[in-house]
C-alpha cells in the first residue's frame, strides 16, 4: 500500500475525545443482517473492529451470531457497551495491534471506524492489521463516509484542507476526522474483492444527514 498525503500520527487514535463522547453520541450505520446471513454461518468469528459502544455487536448476536468480538480505543465506550449489554465480548485496545493471531476472524466490520483515523498511514496500518486477522476468503465490511457534496461539507473541507494538507480531513467539535475519495477507498481495498456495494442516508452522531458507502469485500 501507498503511503501519502497528510502525516497525523498523533490524531489517528483520538482516544480522550471518544472517552468524552461514551456518554452522550448515538451510532446510527446500519448493517445488513439479511446480506451477512448469506453470505456467514451462524457460527461465524466476527471482530466489530472500532466497536463502540457494541450497538452492533447486540444487534449481530441478536441476529443468531454467537461467536462476535468488539474492541474499541475508548475504555468509556466498552464501559457503556458492558453496561448495556452484558453477553458481549468487548475489550479496549491501543489502536495499533491486536491481541489476536493471524487469520483469527472469519469476517470483520469496520463501521464509521475509518472516518476518525484522519492520516493515510493510519488508514492503511488499520486495513493491514484487518487484512491480518481475516483468514484467507473472509469477509471485510466496511460502512464509511465519501466526501460529500452539499456546501456545508464543501466549505469545511476547504476551510481545513491548508491545515492538514488533505481535502476531506476537517475539525468537528473536540475531534478531527476524514470523509473519503472512494476511488481512494477502492485504493486501499486493492488486496481485498469486493463482492458487494451499496449507498445509502444515515443521520451522523451529530444529527446531520449525510450519504454513507457500504462494501463487503473478501481477503485474498
Amino acid at each position: 500500500m501507498r503511503h501519502e498525503g497528510i502525516r497525523m500520527t498523533r490524531l489517528d487514535v483520538q482516544t480522550e475525545y471518544w472517552n468524552k463522547a461514551a456518554a452522550a453520541k448515538t451510532f446510527t450505520h446500519p448493517v445488513p443482517l439479511s446480506c451477512l446471513r448469506e453470505w456467514l454461518p451462524p457460527r461465524a468469528r466476527i471482530l466489530d473492529y472500532g466497536c463502540g459502544y457494541g450497538r452492533i455487536c447486540s444487534e449481530l448476536m441478536d441476529a443468531g451470531f454467537d461467536q462476535v468480538t468488539g474492541i474499541d480505543i475508548a475504555e468509556e465506550m466498552i464501559r457503556r457497551g458492558r453496561t448495556l449489554d452484558r453477553r458481549l465480548d468487548l475489550r479496549v485496545f491501543d489502536g495499533n495491534a491486536t491481541e489476536f493471531a493471524d487469520g483469527s476472524f472469519d469476517a470483520c466490520l469496520l463501521m464509521a471506524v475509518l472516518t476518525c483515523i484522519p492520516a493515510d498511514d493510519g488508514v492503511s496500518r488499520a486495513l493491514d492489521e484487518v487484512r491480518r486477522l481475516l483468514r484467507p476468503g473472509g469477509l471485510l465490511f466496511v460502512s464509511d463516509y465519501p466526501l460529500q457534496s452539499d456546501a456545508r461539507n464543501q466549505c469545511r473541507y476547504r476551510a481545513f484542507e491548508s491545515e492538514f494538507g488533505t481535502f476531506g480531513v476537517f475539525r468537528t467539535e473536540e475531534a478531527v476526522v476524514r470523509h473519503f475519495s472512494e476511488t481512494r477507498i477502492d485504493e486501499w481495498l486493492a488486496e481485498f474483492d469486493v463482492v458487494w456495494r451499496d449507498r445509502i442516508r444515515v443521520c451522523t452522531m451529530n444529527g446531520h444527514e449525510s450519504d454513507v458507502f457500504q462494501i463487503a469485500a473478501r481477503r485474498r
